[in-house]
């Protein structure tokens, strides 16, 4: 099931596209509202596949909501004024329904959606596969992110954030993290012995450490990240075998 949410200032257009939705057997939706910041809280508690979004809105319009997103879902915009399809279509959305639009329409999109979203997921639900010649210190991963499959370096990778069903990665070549969507556990099984779960929630790289603060290691000047009681001992093992000094 794919899930959505649909955004719209208007009441009546925004039932439109809640009832639209709740007539594809592939779709659910869980939230809808009628602006950008609503939209970005419901996205901090739900896992959200796909947004249909109108453009023009009071507080944040459609395009720059889209923007403003790390890592968007797949969108399909709505909107009354065609001059935006151009633009709508430079932010990766998957369609553009010009209001007034009907079912027929409106299933056309949600078919683009299915087939991007199984694209994006496949019928492996693994969403990392390493690259190598049959040896287990592959160099290289395959991240599915967005819409895209991004090749990654593994020592690129600075550390590993978890959020829930998704994950940021943190890399030293870009300023901004990928998102996948991974468990903390399938990662860790793929990365060699250079990394370390050090709390539930962050894996690191251990040969990208600066300093260890009492319970906080130090990656970069802004990445103080926490020893977790469940990993302390394993992690201070580790620190022992390297501990030159008394």
């Amino acid at each position: 099931m794919i899930k959505c949410i649909a955004i719209d200032d208007e009441p009546l257009a925004l039932q439109q596209l809640v009832t639209y939705i709740s007539k594809i057997p592939f779709l659910s939706i869980v939230g809808q509202c009628q602006g950008a910041i609503e939209a970005k809280q419901i996205m901090e508690n739900e896992v959200v596949d796909a947004i249909f979004c109108d453009i023009n809105m009071p507080d944040i319009n459609g395009m720059d909501f889209v923007k403003s997103l790390a890592s968007p879902p797949i969108i399909v915009f709505t909107t009354a004024y065609s001059e935006y399809a151009v633009e709508g279509y430079k932010v990766d959305a998957v369609d553009y329904l010009l209001k007034p639009f009907g079912l027929d329409e409106f299933q056309r999109a949600a078919n683009k959606v299915k087939r991007v979203y199984e694209q994006i997921n496949g019928s492996d639900p693994s969403s990392v596969q390493s690259v190598s010649d049959g040896s287990e210190d592959a160099s290289t991963l395959f991240f599915k992110t967005e819409h895209r499959i991004v090749k990654v370096d593994i020592a690129d990778i600075v550390y590993v954030e978890g959020m829930s069903e998704y994950m940021k990665i943190h890399l030293i070549s870009q300023p901004k993290p990928l998102i996948v969507l991974l468990s903390m556990k399938k990662l860790e099984e793929r990365l060699p012995a250079n990394f370390m779960r050090i709390h539930r929630s962050y894996i690191i790289n251990l040969d990208k450490i600066i300093e260890v603060n009492k319970n906080r290691v130090i990656i970069d000047k802004d990445a103080y990240l926490p020893i977790g009681d469940l990993y302390r001992d394993t992690f201070n093992n580790y620190l022992n075998t390297r501990f030159l000094g008394k």
